[in-house]
């Protein structure tokens, strides 16, 4: 190695992620050899401050972890610390808790699909800039948002950071008369949503492919959100396969506890969020794997729509594996959720009380829900009075950090072979758009991105 050549590129604001992140692009005699997504936001010890806090606690304080998906973590919080005191909730209260989940999906992937993902397809820089083009599309993206927004704060108490939630089910349960008006906006939003599906459909997507598995939750006869087995499928490659071939391999699942023995957590040197893999292998969690996997669940409708998007047929074996159209599974999950929770509505009949005890015991529970973003995995040790003696978070965004960086190293490389030969700058929007196809958060991923290309 004779020569190397070091070039920084800051882009004041990759705003539409969350978080601060940098990425170490490595070229070596015009090939890449090594992207590093270097996360440098400071670890917030979530994990550290849950020991020796009471088990009633986690819902509240793990909903922290993140403004955009608190009730996934809610979820996960729950679904752990009642499995370690031998509790089921099910019935209405189940019920309840899926249709507020339902409203997180819908604000936080429509946010994701209007306000940092679509940017990139029509040439602007930010949503601001978008509006001025596509005011009509961004009002609808408002609109469906707000409707997300009012399912949280009717079950929640609020759109942030809900504080009705608790385990066994919640602080206060809803009247069927309050969820009426509820329903009509739902009714306008599937409008909205259907209009969303087909005008992602319509954007130019780059031909791309990732090699890696897919994990996700499944549940029999549904579409996974709220619970659900953990549910591997193998990259193409391991079937000899291209990265971006459109068959669906076969999968296997592993019982919730055995999780940690599966999905193996590392520090690596350059960032402050654990990298995981899966059986050794890099793995991706979130909306191409849900889609993969458990795409056929989807009811008839919703996969019409995803049909004529142009995502292929899931019962056909069919899957969807480039990462630029990931914005199209997540408008079709926006439709799948307005829709589920207009039936969990029409089924409601409130429960005879709004939670179930939860009294403390000591054991170690397993809890695992589907984030927006992905597969977040919760485990807690309880002592007999019900002390939290350890405590374990594995984010999607943890889970998906050496796939994106994978993706990257493919990205940049197809780039660099292709004429015209791109400027840093170029390979520097490319680079960003690959991160937010990913949708990472950072604080539970990237705000600024410092790249440096290191040409030896």
């Amino acid at each position: 190695m004779t020569h190397r050549e070091s070039k920084v590129l800051k882009v004041a604001s990759l705003a539409r992620v969350e978080g601060e992140g940098a990425l170490h692009l490595r070229l070596h005699d015009g090939e890449v050899a090594e992207a590093r997504l270097k996360i440098y936001e400071p670890p917030r010890f979530f994990e550290a401050f849950l020991r020796g806090r009471a088990h009633t606690e986690p819902p509240d304080i793990t909903s922290r972890v993140c403004g955009i998906c608190p009730v996934a973590y809610q979820m996960s919080a729950c679904r752990a610390i009642e499995d370690a005191c031998g509790i089921v909730v099910d019935g209405q209260l189940a019920a309840l808790r899926r249709l507020l989940y339902c409203g997180e999906w819908i604000e936080s992937q429509t946010l994701h699909i209007y306000m940092l993902h679509a940017p990139d397809f029509l040439g602007a820089d930010s949503v601001i800039d978008l509006a001025r083009t596509h005011r009509t599309h961004v009002e609808r993206g408002l609109a469906l948002k707000q409707t997300g927004n009012a399912l949280m704060e009717l079950l929640g108490g609020r759109a942030v950071h809900p504080v009705n939630v608790r385990l066994g089910g919640f602080h206060r349960v809803p009247a069927r008369s309050e969820l009426r008006p509820l329903a009509e906006r739902l009714k306008r939003a599937r409008d909205d949503a259907e209009a969303t599906v087909r005008w992602v459909a319509g954007f130019d997507f780059p031909d791309a492919g990732i090699d890696t598995a897919f994990l996700a939750l499944t549940e029999p006869g549904v579409y996974a959100i709220a619970s659900g087995t953990p549910t591997a499928m193998a990259a193409p490659s391991t079937a000899g396969l291209p990265a971006d071939s459109d068959r669906a391999l076969p999968t296997r699942t592993f019982p919730l506890h055995a999780f940690p023995h599966h999905v193996i957590e590392t520090q690596v040197p350059h960032s402050t969020a654990l990298h995981s893999l899966l059986d050794g292998k890099r793995h991706l969690t979130g909306t191409l794997a849900r889609y993969a996997i458990s795409g056929r669940r989807l009811p008839p409708d919703v996969l019409q729509a995803a049909r004529e998007a142009g995502l292929g047929d899931p019962h056909g074996g069919t899957v969807c594996r480039n990462p630029f159209r990931s914005i199209v599974v997540r408008a079709v999950e926006v439709l799948y959720a307005v829709g589920e929770a207009l039936r969990l509505i029409d089924a409601y009949e409130p429960p005879s009380r709004p939670y179930l005890d939860v009294p403390a015991r000591a054991g170690t529970g397993h809890g695992a829900t589907e984030a927006p973003r992905g597969l977040l995995y919760h485990r807690y040790r309880l002592d007999a009075d019900g002390n939290i003696t350890d405590a374990a978070l594995v984010p999607p965004t943890a889970q998906n950090q050496a796939a994106i960086e994978q993706d990257l190293c493919r990205t940049a490389q197809e780039r660099l072979g292709a004429a015209p030969h791109p400027s840093d700058a170029e390979l520097t929007a490319l680079c960003e758009r690959v991160i937010r196809n990913h949708d990472p958060c950072i604080s539970c991923s990237t705000h600024f991105l410092d790249l440096t290309i290191a040409r030896d």
